[in-house]
């Protein structure tokens, strides 16, 4: 997101607080991983806008993480951030352990720490193949576990996991990625079974193409051609998957339980 978008957004969040505004999440403690950019920066800032307090993760981006945890408590919310492998399971325990410790027990799950790495099928080493499956479907797997069984034990909780529009329609150049993606799908809805009648609700977003740091890395004639093929003409901003993620994480998402909604300027329709 480019800085004028985002400064814009954080007066409109500071306006909406100031004015007693919506709050929907007051009181209440998000874990937000990958929080540093992107889909998770604005998520973490959409929730604290509306009352949560934001613990969030990163990977080796320090810089960005101290600038959002200060957007963060510019919002009159605590803050927390730490450097963390989403892959690496004992690291993630602690972090949650400390959120925990520091903030209070996790009320929502933001699980949308990612990886992609694109090459022919063929040329994928065996490695990056576990590297991608380890970030996404392993990471958000035992991220939720830390998390779930004091959301069982209060008998309330959100989880919230993000995969893609690309694990329903496929794309070239991203088998490993696509597979994880839709292994999340899975994942979200068989937990759903399990939780939601112990009051944890359990859901997914699949986003299409956003204007985030991973979609920039594609070449300019790439994304000329993507967005003409888009029926909406454009990539989606990194807000408005945050607007899908307060709703499931609000009061106005108590209905869904094993969803997947998919914000994605119409690349897939369903």
């Amino acid at each position: 997101m480019r800085a004028g978008a985002g400064q814009y957004a954080l007066r409109e969040m500071l306006q909406r607080k100031i004015g007693g505004t919506g709050m929907k999440l007051q009181g209440q403690v998000a874990l937000v991983t990958g929080g540093s950019r992107g889909i998770g920066r604005a998520t973490a800032l959409a929730f604290a806008a509306e009352g949560a307090d934001i613990a969030f993760t990163h990977y080796n981006d320090d810089a960005r993480a101290a600038e959002t945890a200060s957007e963060i408590a510019a919002l009159g919310r605590r803050a927390m951030q730490r450097p963390v492998d989403a892959a690496d399971i004992a690291a993630t325990r602690a972090y949650v352990a400390e959120v925990a410790r520091d903030f209070g027990p996790i009320d929502i799950l933001f699980n949308n720490a990612g990886i992609n790495i694109r090459h022919n099928f063929e040329d994928f080493t065996e490695a990056e193949f576990d590297r991608i499956m380890d970030v996404h479907v392993k990471g958000m797997f035992f991220t939720a576990q830390a998390v779930y069984p004091a959301m069982v034990a209060r008998g309330r909780g959100v989880i919230i996991n993000v995969a893609s529009q690309l694990a329903i329609k496929g794309a070239p150049l991203a088998v490993p990625y696509c597979s994880a993606k839709a292994a999340i799908i899975g994942f979200t809805r068989a937990l759903a079974w399990e939780a939601t009648a112990k009051g944890v609700r359990v859901n997914a977003i699949a986003p299409g193409p956003i204007d985030t740091d991973l979609v920039r890395q594609n070449s300019q004639e790439w994304q000329d051609a993507f967005k003409a093929r888009l029926p909406i003409g454009r990539f989606g901003r990194p807000e408005e998957i945050a607007a899908t993620a307060l709703l499931l994480a609000g009061p106005d998402g108590g209905f869904y339980a094993g969803a997947l909604l998919s914000p994605n300027g119409g690349d897939v329709m369903y």
